[in-house]
């Protein structure tokens, strides 16, 4: 079933006159829960994110605790110079590690996990698409996808957005062309979200077998692809992680091996 989407800061801002606060946000619990996001908060998330990656994740934790403390400040709830007791006493982390061939990016605020992002290898000789060549399309990402265990996943929102991201990225078009990869998967995850029972539902390898013959056009998948791909996911998770050998991570893995060729 398609999982809750995180609501934007904004939206928090005009329900009630409390700051925004971490549980608003980000699935954590006890204290930090209650926590107001502070602006050196996000501004210490931004710089962590900076030092371990090299950039900031669009549509990742710094970029949401950014838009909540602005909200916040704006609102006049905290000061621009303020940071919460769990950012001050037990500190900011991103790590980036790797488990097997699997690069997994975990983001903290003290001691709970706001987001994770996983980057599976992918095999050069994976079925069904030509990743034995010099590039790796967005076609033969999505290809990857279906054939790998996550194929089985039944589809939900997070999925859908993920593979109307991808479609935007390959054909260029800012909408979802009639018929394609992205309107099968929004009613997809629709229908799915009202049937009972996983094995009738629509999973990611009947939406996602023969990706390239159902997109309108393909490219090859570059790291700004990717980091689109993988903020549309996490935008429609609750715990705003990206799925273990799912879209945004296939599409990042492609990104990579692209990047090394």
């Amino acid at each position: 079933m398609s999982q809750q989407q995180p609501r934007r800061p904004q939206q928090q801002e005009q329900e009630h006159k409390d700051p925004i606060k971490y549980g608003d946000v980000f699935n954590v619990s006890g204290d930090l829960a209650s926590e107001p996001i502070m602006p050196r908060d996000a501004a210490l998330m931004q710089k962590t994110e900076n030092q371990t990656l090299g950039q900031t994740q669009k549509g990742g934790p710094a970029s949401v605790m950014q838009s909540a403390a602005a909200a916040n400040v704006s609102a006049g709830l905290v000061g621009r110079g303020d940071i919460s007791g769990k950012a001050r006493d037990e500190g900011i982390t991103v790590s980036d590690s790797k488990i097997g061939t699997t690069r997994v990016i975990t983001e903290s605020v003290g001691k709970q996990v706001v987001g994770q992002f996983v980057e599976p290898h992918v095999p050069t000789k994976t079925p069904g698409s030509a990743l034995d060549r010099d590039t790796i399309t967005i076609g033969e990402a999505l290809e990857a996808t279906a054939l790998a265990p996550t194929g089985d996943k039944p589809v939900d929102q997070s999925d859908a957005a993920a593979i109307q991201a991808a479609e935007m990225r390959a054909t260029g078009k800012n909408e979802i062309q009639p018929g394609g990869l992205a309107a099968a998967a929004q009613s997809a995850a629709t229908r799915n979200s009202r049937t009972m029972g996983d094995f009738q539902k629509t999973t990611l390898s009947d939406v996602l077998a023969d990706a390239r013959e159902k997109l309108a056009s393909d490219k090859v998948v570059t790291r700004e692809d990717a980091e689109g791909v993988i903020g549309a996911e996490i935008r429609n998770k609750a715990d705003m992680t990206t799925t273990p050998g799912g879209v945004a991570a296939s599409l990042a893995a492609a990104a990579t091996l692209n990047q090394n060729k």
